[in-house]
């Protein structure tokens, strides 16, 4: 049996998988604060053309630019592991495998789109990205990036993390970004915010407003996403792409996959590409796997809200909590987002996807007992995954079924130590979003129609 699953650098993939070419009916078309459909050239302002046409593209099959695979190859294929201790340690007859994006310079997935992102600015003449980011994954991955295609980066980070992830925020100065916590009183967005709620802790719609408003302001400038938007889905396609043809060297198939889920992109880029089988009839559960205080899917409502907090983005249809729904400020910081991908949206509305929200403390003792067995300690939002496949390893050891699992470790959680400690005093807890908090959130959602 092997315990890592490897390609060799001539077979990554060379074209990203778009989901849309399989989908059972059309995606819902994203508006205008006035109800009208959004045109190529609204988007202009803050995106690169190249970016634009994969947003709204329906092609099955879109070509990896050879100077973005040169990039990745610093670090793709990852490798796909079998995690037979953790299997032992469940004595489960399961066998659980996951994909570790943990190896790439910046230490998860988000790496894929940025390079990808940065690269069609710096083709267009862009010279500088504005970005938000959570927890700093995303952040870190677009510095790294915008040093790569030489361009400067300006990042808001939600103040949370700024506070609780220090060290992510050096990583993204020792690649060349300037970073701040938002809100803050640099941008009209973010003084309307601190006018509201002084002690605001932050939130990735709040970080999306300031980094959209500033791109939009300045013409040498665009917007970089790290999650949500189709185009960044379609980048991280390639890491189900690979595991395909991983498991298809050792002759399995995963009956389920699992996957953090809070905009849609890491869960999107290891399930979309199975989810092309799932259409022509093969049987695989592909599950979202979002935080009880953040409970997008679980709890949220599908329709048309903003992107963004203060209301500066287009109108997607998606699951939502309300664009002015202020999350708690839990660890996994990447989760602590009211919407959700359109594609995931649309495809866990029609029945095709499915969705677990877990508790914190259960993902932190999940994450605890892989570091363990595995020896990789996953950073919070990674956790969920783990405790999610977890659940299901140990109802497969109470049936006996041999099912094969497959998750996407999407991050290490090196520089997420301090929640650890936080976690092992005792000083973490559980939090579920009461139903009446939502409800008022969801109250405000804009008028289409």
């Amino acid at each position: 049996m092997k315990t890592k699953i490897l390609l060799k650098e001539a077979e990554m993939p060379t074209h990203w998988y778009n989901v849309v070419a399989d989908m059972p009916n059309p995606p819902a078309a994203i508006l205008a604060p006035d109800g009208s459909p959004v045109t190529p050239d609204a988007l202009s302002a803050i995106f690169p053309d190249a970016i634009i046409e994969q947003e709204v593209s329906a092609e099955r099959w879109i070509p990896i630019p050879e100077e973005v695979r040169e990039v990745l190859t610093l670090w793709r294929p990852s490798p796909l592991y079998r995690a037979e201790r953790l299997e032992q340690a469940l004595n489960t007859p399961a066998k659980i495998y996951f994909k570790n994006e943990a190896v790439s310079p910046a230490g998860s997935h988000k790496p894929n789109t940025a390079v990808a992102q940065a690269f069609y600015n710096k083709q267009q003449g862009i010279k500088r990205l504005t970005t938000e980011t959570g927890a700093g994954q995303w952040g870190c991955s677009i510095a790294l990036a915008g040093q790569m295609f030489g361009l400067d980066v300006r990042v808001f980070m939600v103040k949370v993390s700024y506070g609780q992830k220090p060290y992510r925020r050096s990583m993204m100065q020792t690649w060349g970004a300037e970073v701040f916590p938002s809100a803050t009183d640099m941008t009209q967005s973010g003084r309307h915010i601190l006018e509201k709620h002084p002690d605001s802790a932050g939130s990735l719609g709040i970080a999306i407003s300031e980094a959209v408003e500033e791109a939009a302001g300045r013409s040498d400038t665009n917007y970089a996403l790290g999650s949500v938007l189709n185009h960044v889905i379609l980048h991280q396609t390639i890491i189900g792409e690979e595991a395909k043809k991983q498991f298809e060297m050792i002759g399995e198939y995963p009956d389920m996959i699992f996957a953090p889920c809070g905009g849609g992109s890491n869960f999107g880029g290891v399930a979309f590409p199975f989810f092309a089988d799932k259409a022509s009839g093969k049987e695989v559960e592909l599950v979202a796997v979002e935080p009880t205080s953040c409970p997008t899917l679980t709890k949220g409502v599908y329709a048309y809200d903003f992107g963004d907090t203060e209301g500066l983005t287009p109108l997607t249809k998606m699951y939502t909590l309300g664009h002015d729904f202020m999350p708690p400020g839990i660890h996994a910081g990447g989760l602590r987002y009211h919407g959700e991908s359109a594609l995931v949206s649309q495809l866990y509305n029609e029945g095709l996807l499915s969705a677990v929200a877990i508790p914190q403390l259960e993902t932190f003792e999940a994450g605890v007992l892989f570091a363990k067995t595995q020896g990789i300690i996953p950073a919070p939002e990674s956790c969920h995954g783990v405790a999610a496949t977890i659940r299901e390893a140990k109802r497969c050891a109470e049936t006996g079924e041999p099912k094969t699992l497959l998750f996407n470790l999407s991050g290490h959680g090196h520089f997420d130590m301090s929640s650890y400690d936080r976690y092992f005093k005792g000083e973490l807890e559980d939090f579920d979003y009461p139903d009446e908090a939502i409800q008022e959130s969801l109250a405000n959602l804009p008028k289409v129609g």
